[in-house]
């Protein structure tokens, strides 16, 4: 079987460091934008009836796999340190680089779909788009593994007075966005969000922001 994207999405995030690593987990408004091929109005009569919807992307920002793939990962949920199966993760890195999002659609403008909560890179190649049935794809109750629980907010995050930056960037940064195997106190990071390069340090349980200039 061959696939070929029909959209793309459009966002803040420039890279994939700082991304939420799952869906929802981050307020952010993007689009999605159609492919001329398939930018026909008529394909999206109904969707306006739908509060949210499926994705199905490529994690086209993976480098390259060097030789077979690899049957486990090491999940940021468990620290970054115990091996889980692949199957049993949502790891970018698999036998068929795909993921599965499900988003909120706020509105549809111009042809193009507006969706809040995607974890998705600016860039990303969607493949198809579903809507989201709260009678079959909801199942409040069921087993999650290790991953039962909604992450918690890590990290108190201080911002200087003369650094402007949006709440919604500081929920992204409360939550951690550094390796899971990595603590390094006094490291600097750069995350690349709506075209600001937003440079912070970790100490503790505290991310402070040093900068936030225009990339």
């Amino acid at each position: 079987m061959e696939i070929k994207p029909i959209a793309t999405y459009r966002g803040p995030f420039g890279s994939k460091f700082g991304i939420p690593r799952q869906s929802s987990l981050a307020n952010t408004e993007g689009r999605i934008v159609f492919l001329k091929e398939y930018s026909v109005k008529e394909a999206l009569r109904g969707l306006e009836g739908f509060d949210h919807i499926w994705l199905i992307w490529e994690f086209n920002a993976n480098k390259e796999a060097k030789g077979e793939w690899q049957p486990t990962v090491r999940p940021p949920r468990l620290g970054g340190n115990t091996a889980m199966g692949v199957f049993a993760t949502r790891s970018p890195y698999r036998p068929n680089p795909l993921g599965l999002s499900c988003v909120e659609l706020t509105a549809i403008e111009n042809g193009e779909l507006v969706v809040k909560g995607a974890d998705l890179m600016d860039g990303t190649p969607i493949f198809d788009i579903k809507p989201y049935l709260p009678y079959a794809d909801s199942f409040p109750e069921a087993k999650a593994g290790f991953a039962q629980e909604a992450p918690e907010t890590k990290l108190k995050v201080v911002v200087p007075s003369d650094i402007a930056i949006g709440p919604e960037v500081k929920g992204i940064l409360s939550l951690d966005p550094r390796p899971a195997y990595q603590d390094a106190p006094g490291k600097v990071y750069g995350m690349l969000y709506a075209g600001r390069d937003i440079k912070f340090k970790v100490e503790g349980d505290t991310l402070t922001v040093l900068s936030a200039e225009k990339a």
